[in-house]
């Protein structure tokens, strides 16, 4: 869910109580992403994280969460990514 329009990711460590707003490294101005559930996934150690977007933006973590890296831009849209075993 966009918080104040801009790119963000939620992370709950208990369970839903409460939750964090992960924004570092993610665009704050002029968003144009929207990311559905399939396009994120999380890997096995539960520390990596990637995410894609339907205007071909495509973003990962290995700190599980804390800071995120743009990979690429200039994608196709993406509906779905997963990490490979």
């Amino acid at each position: 869910m966009p918080v104040g329009g801009n790119v963000v990711v939620s992370r709950t460590r208990d369970g839903g109580k409460v939750w964090d707003v992960l924004r570092n490294e993610l665009p704050q101005r002029h968003p144009y992403d929207l990311t559905f559930r399939h396009a994120l996934d999380i890997d096995d150690s539960g520390d990596r994280l990637a995410f894609g977007s339907t205007t071909g933006s495509l973003w990962i973590i290995e700190d599980q969460g804390d800071s995120w890296q743009l990979i690429s831009s200039h994608l196709p849209p993406m509906y779905c990514v997963r990490f490979m075993a």
